[in-house]
């Protein structure tokens, strides 16, 4: 299994934050309010995802 999985965090309209593989984001869809990364891992998404949370920047899914 390919380990090189690159991974985003996501805001959607409703204040979301959810975490994609890159395959999965797409820079058209309209829901997306802000995005970041790249992250070289899930782990790491995750974490940066929970520093988001804490200031204020997203709401827990």
């Amino acid at each position: 299994m390919d380990n090189a999985q690159i991974w985003y965090i996501v805001k959607r309209s409703a204040g979301n934050c959810e975490i994609f593989p890159s395959d999965k984001v797409k820079d058209d869809n309209v829901e997306i309010i802000e995005q970041w990364g790249p992250f070289s891992s899930q782990e790491e998404a995750i974490a940066r995802r929970v520093g988001l949370i804490r200031a204020g920047k997203c709401q827990p899914v």
